[in-house]
This record gives structure tokens, sequence and C-alpha cells, in this order.
């Protein structure tokens, strides 16, 4: 149902994660928590928050992580 979800982090990833990448794992996160590959008409407006909800609080903690022996942004 659902492929595992990689991290997101330097030195995982060589750069930041994309939005793209952000939003791939948001949705396969709710797609494993709601049991659904793809909801119902009736379920679409909340799963669809529920994964846009989780990409904001992903690209938070990704900003807001130090990562030891990486390079400093900018």
């Amino acid at each position: 149902m659902c492929r595992s979800i990689k991290t997101l982090r330097p030195p995982a990833l060589p750069e930041e994660a994309t939005e793209e990448e952000i939003r791939a794992a948001a949705l396969q996160y709710v797609r494993k928590v709601s049991g659904f590959r793809a909801p119902a008409a009736h379920n679409r407006e909340v799963f669809d928050q529920a994964v846009e909800t989780i990409a904001a609080a992903t690209a938070e903690l990704l900003g807001g992580l130090e990562v030891r022996g990486a390079a400093q942004r900018v």
C-alpha cells in the first residue's frame, strides 16, 4: 500500500528536500495512517487537508533542524 518514507534531511539527501519530496512524504504518511490510497469523495477534503498540514509541519521541522557537521545555510 505504501512505499517507505525516506529521510529528507542532510546528509541523507545531498541538498535540501524539495517541496515535492516533502509533499510526497506527507501523502505517504496520510495514506498509511488512514488506510486509504485514495479517499472516497466524502473524505477527500479532510484527506487533502491532512496532507497539507503534515507537509507544512515537515517543512518547518526540516527548516529548524541543526545537522552537526553539515555546511551552514546562508
